[in-house]
């Protein structure tokens, strides 16, 4: 049976805070869209939305090759004609081969919110869709409201649909609009609608504010339904649509249903990523199936198992769905873990050596002192170099200076590092300012530095972060750094330091990231 799969990212994604796609946004991701493979992509409301108008003139001059597009908008106006309905008129100037129209199916959202007549109610909705559908449009139906609708008045839900249906919708789309339906009751009432209608396409439009969107859009095609809608990375309002990644992986890989094809599957992850950047918002790890730590596994236990039999702890094999898997290094891990891990790094080391206990040995006790090598895995590897006799020591430092100044009238203190190195036998002072102590001891460090390790103007900093450890201790508490770095070939890393001196930490974090480029550039 196939699946049809509809996205609706452009239009009921940006709903959601902090999305706001501009024109261009909105052409890079429905093109992308496209290449990925989805059935249906909904683009926005023209006519309501300026910039959505433009983006359907900018389709019309350089079509989708794959999916439908479709334009969305309301049923025509209370006690209006739907030949002259401003709204209506839009969506036919947009010229989509789809319409989705939505329309209320919920008797009191009729007379409460719209305040018209059921009878009115049921017009507005027959109209709309008959004048779409006389002009050659596919027409899918949005049934608003529907499952609340149908628990408080079923005959009225039910005519609503017969109103889209005998007016020539193509689908009929029940929404659970407010997002509190329970999976038990859309198989329930989408078994219900589909007896109605016979062989008649049904679809589901499934919020998430009861944390069972995905589950109640596998309920809904267990009871019949063909087409399921939903946004990339469950984007929407309040606490967002169902994520139609998270559908269409458990439709194909969990209840061997044709939605996607297996090369679009393999895709998935890189689209989230892609969709992510695009909108400006920082990835979910926690995302199912394409979320970074999705097959990640941090228990001794599980990396015990897992280096046994791969598929010991993930619930699928997580190159279908272009993820990786990950171990992280941490308290918790085992010798397994270690020997996992520096394999993933390229060193052979058996679980049971002296090195791999040595290395464990190290990451516990510092992470007792408030080290984490989750988020650093540069500095974990450098313990690793250590451990195993590949660690080659660049420079030393043997004494280190920053102050802080600020005088009256200036605008930002200014920070000066003074830095005392040895490199091989030679000693020598090196000293830069900079715009805080991170970045003048940065500018100390490469100043010394790079007349001996010429590869260092190849590495930048691009981002450190700070956090409290022991909270308990006021002023006096430890605070962990993260330094990010990055070389122009664009492989990317990540150090740690711990101390209660900020400057000291940092420091600690500095000198890891360096060392870590230097010898990944030296190799």
């Amino acid at each position: 049976m196939k699946i049809d799969v509809y996205d609706t990212t452009l239009r009921d994604g940006s709903q959601g805070e902090g999305i706001s796609f501009s024109v261009e946004d909105k052409v890079k991701i429905a093109r992308r869209l496209d290449a990925f493979g989805m059935d249906f992509i909904e683009g926005g409301w023209p006519g309501a939305v300026p910039k959505d108008t433009e983006f359907f003139a900018r389709l019309r001059a350089e079509p989708l090759r794959h999916a439908k597009l479709a334009a969305f908008g309301s049923t025509r106006k209370a006690h209006a004609t739907a030949a002259t309905d401003a709204n209506l008129i839009a969506l036919l100037q947009a010229e989509t081969p789809v319409v989705t129209i939505v329309g209320k199916a919920s008797a009191w959202q009729v007379t409460e919110a719209l305040r018209v007549s059921l009878e009115e109610g049921l017009a507005m909705i027959a109209d709309s869709v008959a004048l779409l559908e006389g002009q050659g449009r596919e027409v899918i139906y949005d049934a608003e409201h529907f499952f609340d609708g149908y628990k408080m008045d079923p005959d009225y839900a039910l005519r609503a649909l017969d109103a889209a249906a005998e007016s020539g919708a193509s689908v009929l789309c029940l929404c659970d609009t407010n997002g509190g339906t329970l999976p038990h009751e859309i198989y329930e009432i989408v078994t219900a609608v589909r007896q109605r209608f016979g062989g008649g396409t049904i679809g589901m439009h499934p919020h998430n504010d009861a944390d069972c969107g995905t589950a109640n859009a596998l309920a809904a095609v267990r009871a019949g339904a063909t087409q399921v809608q939903g946004t990339i990375n469950g984007y929407g309002e309040r606490t967002g649509n169902a994520s139609i990644l998270s559908i269409a992986a458990a439709l194909r890989l969990k209840m061997g249903l044709d939605c996607l094809t297996n090369e679009a599957m393999r895709d998935m992850t890189r689209l989230s990523a892609f969709v992510d950047e695009v909108a400006n918002v920082t990835p979910n790890p926690k995302a199912a199936y394409v979320g970074r730590n999705a097959f990640t596994h941090k228990a001794g236990l599980h990396a015990d198992a897992i280096a046994k039999a791969p598929r010991a702890y993930d619930h699928i094999e997580p190159t279908d769905v272009g993820n990786v898997r990950r171990l992280l290094v941490s308290e918790q891990a085992g010798s397994a873990t270690i020997a996992q891990k520096a394999a993933d790094l390229g060193y052979a080391l058996d679980k049971k050596s002296p090195e791999a206990r040595a290395v464990l040995s190290e990451v516990t006790a510092r992470e007792h002192e408030g080290y984490a090598f989750e988020g650093a895995e540069a500095s974990f590897e450098l313990l690793l170099q250590k451990a195993t006799g590949r660690y080659r020591k660049l420079f030393d430092l043997l004494a280190f200076r920053v102050l802080v100044e600020r005088r009256a009238g200036d605008a930002e203190p200014i920070t000066e590092a003074t830095l005392r190195l040895r490199v091989g036998d030679e000693e020598f002072l090196t000293v830069a300012e900079g715009d805080g102590p991170i970045h003048a001891l940065d500018g100390a460090l490469r100043a010394g530095l790079l007349r001996f390790y010429p590869q260092l103007s190849r590495i930048r900093l691009t981002d450190f972060k700070v956090r409290v450890v022991t909270m308990g201790e006021g002023t006096a508490a430890k605070v962990r750094t993260i330094v990010e770095s990055t070389a122009d070939h664009g492989a990317t890393w990540s150090t740690v330091g711990v101390s209660t001196n900020i400057i000291e930490s940092s420091y600690q974090a500095l000198v890891d990231a360096i060392e870590y480029g230097l010898l990944k550039e030296s190799e």
